[in-house]
């Protein structure tokens, strides 16, 4: 059984800065009850005009880390793209990086899991990399949240949270013992799935439908819907479970933890884990501050922040964690 370890890292978010002063000119809020219940400050959109997409950020993103990882895009065997806001309902993302990065035939393959899609992404890349079947994996996070959220303040309560990004990691094969991937953690709840979903435009709810059932547009289902508190309620809940079975599956303990990067879902789940775990500031890593809630990108973008920053190490004992929309929620445990 081979080891799986993290050679590369990249990140990439839009230039247009969004800040909750701008939101507050468009809907009826403002910037302490953003913070106070997000712990947001800003986020990142998309511009028209600037040439990104879900795909494109992802592509720029992948560039980044493929220098860095010192591997060459001709090696890459497989590219596995987690993402809740494709370009188009299909192809999905991964074909369109193989072909804006120029890689040979290797396989895509799309992940769909929200909040929890760059850990389940990392997960299937892990198992593959284990087995022997492929060497270098490209796994990609990326979303383009800012174009499907309703900004009016109907839609406060959503549109606030989330912004737009990308990240990437180059997953490698490794014989190094102990160090890399140590083991991932998934796990699902569809019994709570429309808590926090979007129900169209789908196959259920094309858009001419929705014309039809909603002449005024006083019910629009084609934006997001979020049951704040029991998302909230499940989320501290699921976050504590996954982290200690990731930690209990290598006999570790809460102590052994150098960097917890938990999904960026809202900055009070975050302080809540930290709480709980009685964890010091420099052993989890937030950037939800500046960027919100950017879903399948959350994690890459912030771990590769936190790898920027020195705060992860060789050595450390990482631990990733993300709950969302499925419900679904997952770890990585990762020696680095």
């Amino acid at each position: 059984m081979y080891q799986t370890k993290i050679a590369g890292l990249g990140s990439y978010v839009p230039e247009n800065v969004v800040t909750n002063d701008d939101l507050s000119k468009v809907m009826d809020t403002n910037d302490a009850w953003i913070q106070e219940r997000t712990g947001i400050t800003e986020r990142r959109h998309i511009k028209k005009g600037d040439g990104n997409s879900t795909a494109v950020m992802g592509m720029k993103a992948a560039k980044v880390a493929l220098e860095r990882s010192g591997i060459s895009k001709d090696d890459i065997d497989l590219i596995v793209f987690a993402t809740l806001s494709p370009d188009y309902y299909f192809p999905g993302c991964g074909v369109q990086v193989q072909e804006m990065l120029d890689i040979h035939t290797c396989p895509a393959l799309d992940v769909r899991n929200q909040c929890s899609g760059f850990i389940y992404a990392l997960s299937v890349a892990d198992q593959f990399i284990k087995t022997g079947m492929y060497k270098n994996v490209l796994v990609i996070g990326s979303e383009n949240h800012s174009g499907g959220l309703d900004f009016t303040t109907r839609g406060r309560g959503v549109s606030v949270i989330f912004g737009d990004g990308a990240g990437a990691a180059v997953l490698t094969q490794s014989d190094h013992n102990g160090q890399g991937i140590l083991s991932t953690h998934l796990h699902s709840e569809g019994k709570h799935a429309l808590e926090l979903s979007l129900k169209g435009p789908s196959t259920m709810h094309w858009v001419p439908e929705i014309i039809a059932e909603n002449p005024q547009g006083d019910d629009i289902p084609y934006y997001p819907y979020m049951n704040g508190q029991f998302v909230f309620k499940n989320a501290v809940v699921r976050f504590s479970e996954v982290i200690m079975e990731g930690l209990q599956a290598n006999g570790l303990e809460v102590k052994d933890i150098d960097m917890l990067i938990p999904h960026q879902a809202n900055l009070r789940i975050s302080q809540f884990i930290q709480q709980k775990f009685k964890l010091e500031d420099d052993q989890v890593y937030n950037n939800i501050q500046k960027y919100g809630n950017t879903t399948a990108a959350s994690i890459p973008i912030a771990l590769t922040e936190a790898w920027e920053e020195g705060k992860v190490k060789e050595g450390d004992t990482v631990v990733l964690a993300a709950f969302g929309s499925g419900f679904t929620w997952a770890s990585a445990v990762i020696k680095w």
